[in-house]
């Protein structure tokens, strides 16, 4: 017996439904969302997601808000970038 799911994988449950493209997204966003991530507090990869926006570290225990799918999100890294440049900026001022 062959396996039936090769190219669609987990979505192979939809059947012919929903689309081939919407399908692809959604295994993307399913993989990426169940895979292992890096601890922001011990850098181990042992970082799981436990509901929408909760992820928790399997080694230090840490529990952390992030993104719904990945635990840090593109517009978290770039708001954190921009805190810490102001951040910066502001003791290079009291500072002189």
């Amino acid at each position: 017996m062959t396996r039936k799911t090769k190219k669609v994988g987990s979505t192979g449950r939809f059947g012919p439904r929903y689309g081939s493209q919407l399908k692809k997204r959604f295994l993307k966003v399913e993989n990426s969302m169940n895979a292992t991530h890096r601890c922001p507090s011990c850098a181990s990869p042992k970082v799981k997601r436990k509901s929408v926006g909760i992820w928790n570290c399997k080694k230090c225990g840490l529990s952390f808000a992030g993104g719904a799918w990945i635990p840090v999100t593109p517009t978290g890294r770039s708001a954190a970038r921009t805190t810490l440049s102001l951040e910066d900026q502001r003791l290079g001022k009291t500072r002189k």
